[in-house]
This record gives structure tokens, C-alpha cells and sequence, in this order.
């Protein structure tokens, strides 16, 4: 007698399992104040201070140690539990945020009690998307189910990341810029506190044992290859804008480019959770990393705004599955008393590349030819990859997660 051939998880089979779609709505709206923060407080600390430097000086510090404290609080939230850590973070975040908009409201504002509050903001940010992925991978019964929860989750934070700044600019349109610092602090603690009172949060865990040597070296590749691409797409985005002012081209157009880039990645991102990988996870990032650095290092070469567009699209195609990828890699290497703090590293490495890739391209361009530049930044993502396909494999690794149907008759 024949077996049925197994069912494969769907995205809806991800939301239907328990307590997920409170959990992850709630987590959403709190994370879409990551997406409307940096431009509120960079228009409203520009209209406060009249200077674009102390601007940008107070962006740096606010994403300085909103970016590299990522670890320091996921572990905190390992630790303690997600609600004992950080829910007080996201209401000490939101009450700074508060405070910033009230000293940013009106012009004139002084600088130092600016910056300082800001750097202290970004100090409290809550670790939401680590915890959310801890969440994902407490719950998710197999390893391709996961792989789903993963893509569907990294598509809907590429959406709040496209539709943050365009939110910001309505509410902008009628009220000043500090009141999108407000809607940011609203949105974190409101959502902030639906989200961790979900039954499915995971509470205290034991302290890491010490001399987990081979854990953090099994972090190595994905940290590595996240920082490559963070640092890749970044500069993708300014490289966007010199390619359509040294081709003649209205740079109004530049938006609609990166939206092309925002919807490959999506389309990208659900593609890859729909299938059923072979592969070991560490291999794919690789390849993905690969294929992402090849195609930028190329778009250099197209002779038309319409031509990038076409090629930047199909680099879009490889970004969310690369990151989804590198945060499989890492919960694969993770203990379950530090499995935030994973995810956490990996998100270090793709907002530090964020930040570099901005200030690398800025430097490229005018030193050397456009072509040139973008071929650079896709080599970027290609020494990432090369670095993390020559890391020696660790034996730190889990055991994987029990597949299901034709996968236990195949494993990876």
C-alpha cells in the first residue's frame, strides 16, 4: 500500500500554529518603530538644530549604540526572560524617544542634551526582532517549518522597513517632525507589551556554560556574511542615486529603483521558504552570498536606469534569502540558553554593514569610475562568502530538528 506523499508546511500552516498570530502581529507593530525611527529623528534633530552635521553626528551615536549594545541586551533577554528584560527596555526606549521629541520639538533646541538622550535611546532599544526568531524557533516543530517562519518573517520586516519612512512623511506632512519620533515611541511600547505578554514567550534560561569555544566560532560565517551584505545593499542605495545623476537621469526616479530592490527581495525571500532545501544551511549561505556579490558587481555595467533596475532587482532576489539563510546558520549553532543572542549577532552584523556600506560608497564615488565602484561593493559580498566557506566547522552544532515525510528518507 502506497504512502501519501507529505503535505509540505505553508506560510498559513506557520500562522496557524499556537499563540502566532497575536504574537507575531503585536511584534510587527512594535517593530515598525525601527522602521519610521531614523528618519524622525534625523528631520527632527535637522529642524531643531539647523545643521545637517549635528544631525548626522547624533544619527551615528543613536545607531552606534543602537546597533552594537544588540548583543549585550538579547543577552539580558536570554538570561532574565524576554519580559522581565525587555519590556523595561522598550518602555525606558519609548520615554527617551519622548524626551528627545520634546527637546526637538521647537527650533533652537541645544545640541549636548540631544545627543546624549539619543545615544541613551538607542542604548534601551529592545531586542524585538531577535526575540520574535526565538520565538519562531521555540515553536516551529521541524527544521523546514522554520525555514518557512524565518522567510515569512524577514519579508514582513523588508515591508516595514519600505513603508517606516513613508509613514513618516504623512504624518510630517501635517505635524512636526518630532511627532514621528512620538509615533515611534508609541508604536514600540504599545506593541512592545502585546507582544511579550503572548504565552509563548520564552522565559529565563540557564547561564551559557563557559569555554563554548565552537559556538561562537560556528556564529563566525553568518555574522560574517550578514555584515557583507548589509554593507553591500547599503551601498547599492547611493551607488542608485550616482548612477542616475551621471546618466542624466530625475533622480525622483532613484525610489522606485530601490523599490524594485525591496520587492526582488521579498519575492526572493518567499521563493526560498517555499523550498525544500537539501542542502546543509551553511552551503546555501554561501551560494546566496555568491550570487547576491556577482549580480551587484555586474549592475555597474548596465547603460540605463531601466537596465540597473532589471539587474538590481534580480540582487534584490538574493538579499532576504542570504539573511534568512544566515539566521538558520546561526540558530543551528545555537544553545538554547543563548538562542537570542544569536539571531542578535547576526543582526549586529547586518545593521554595522548597513552603516558602513552608506559611508564606503561615499568615499568610492568620484574617486573612481561608477562601474568600478559597483564592482567593488559586489566584492564585498563575495570575501564574506569566501571568508565563510573557508571557516573550519565546529562541532558545537545541534542536532538537527526532526524532519518530517520525504525529508526522513533524505536528510540535508
Amino acid at each position: 500500500m502506497s504512502t501519501p506523499a507529505p503535505v509540505r508546511p505553508s506560510y498559513a500552516a506557520v500562522l496557524r500554529l499556537p499563540h502566532v498570530r497575536r504574537t507575531f502581529t503585536a511584534a510587527l507593530a512594535a517593530r515598525l518603530s525601527y522602521g519610521t525611527v531614523g528618519l524622525a529623528v534625523m528631520l527632527s534633530v535637522t529642524r531643531a538644530t539647523g545643521s545637517y552635521a549635528v544631525s548626522g553626528a547624533v544619527m551615528s551615536l543613536f545607531g552606534a549604540t543602537t546597533v552594537f549594545l544588540t548583543p549585550l541586551r538579547a543577552a539580558l533577554s536570554d538570561r532574565h526572560g524576554a519580559r522581565r528584560a525587555v519590556l523595561p527596555m522598550a518602555v525606558l526606549y519609548g520615554a527617551l524617544l519622548t524626551l528627545l521629541a520634546v527637546l526637538t520639538w521647537r527650533p533652537g533646541a541645544p545640541v549636548a542634551p540631544i545627543a546624549a538622550v539619543a545615544a541613551l535611546a538607542g542604548a534601551c532599544a529592545p531586542p524585538l526582532g531577535p526575540v520574535m526568531r526565538a520565538v519562531w524557533a521555540e515553536l516551529a516543530p521541524d527544521q523546514q517549518m522554520l525555514q518557512r517562519a524565518y522567510s515569512l518573517d524577514g519579508v514582513a520586516e523588508e515591508l516595514l522597513f519600505v513603508s517606516g519612512p513613508v509613514l513618516v512623511g504623512v504624518l510630517t506632512g501635517f505635524a512636526p517632525p518630532a511627532s514621528g519620533v512620538v509615533f515611534s515611541a508609541l508604536l514600540v511600547v504599545g506593541g512592545a507589551s502585546v507582544f511579550l505578554s503572548s504565552p509563548v514567550i520564552p522565559g529565563p534560561r540557564p547561564a551559557a556554560p563557559r569555554g563554548r569555544q565552537g559556538a561562537v566560532t560556528g556564529l563566525v560565517p553568518p555574522f560574517v556574511v550578514a555584515l557583507g551584505a548589509g554593507l553591500a545593499v547599503s551601498a547599492v542605495e547611493l551607488l542608485t542615486m550616482a548612477f542616475a545623476t551621471e546618466h542624466g537621469y530625475d533622480t525622483g526616479l532613484v525610489p522606485w529603483v530601490l523599490g524594485a530592490v525591496s520587492a526582488g527581495s521579498a519575492v526572493g525571500g518567499l521563493v526560498n521558504g517555499a523550498v525544500a532545501w537539501r542542502t546543509p544551511a551553511r552551503t546555501r549561505l554561501v551560494l546566496f552570498a555568491v550570487a547576491l556579490g556577482c549580480v551587484i558587481a555586474v549592475a555597474g555595467l548596465a547603460p540605463s536606469l531601466w537596465l540597473l533596475t532589471t539587474a538590481l532587482a534580480l540582487a534584490g532576489a538574493f538579499i532576504a534569502p542570504t539573511l534568512t539563510t544566515a539566521y538558520l546558520a546561526a540558530d543551528e549553532v545555537a544553545a538554547p540558553e543563548s538562542r537570542t543572542q544569536a539571531g542578535a549577532w547576526v543582526n549586529m552584523g547586518v545593521n554595522g554593514g548597513s552603516s558602513a556600506g552608506a559611508l564606503a560608497a561615499g568615499l568610492l564615488i568620484g574617486r573612481l569610475p561608477l562601474g568600478v565602484c559597483f564592482l567593488v561593493t559586489g566584492a564585498t559580498a563575495l570575501a564574506s562568502a569566501a571568508l565563510a566557506a573557508g571557516g573550519r566547522t565546529t562541532g558545537a552544532e545541534r542536532a538537527p530538528r526532526p524532519l518530517t515525510g520525504a525529508e526522513e528518507r533524505s536528510p540535508r
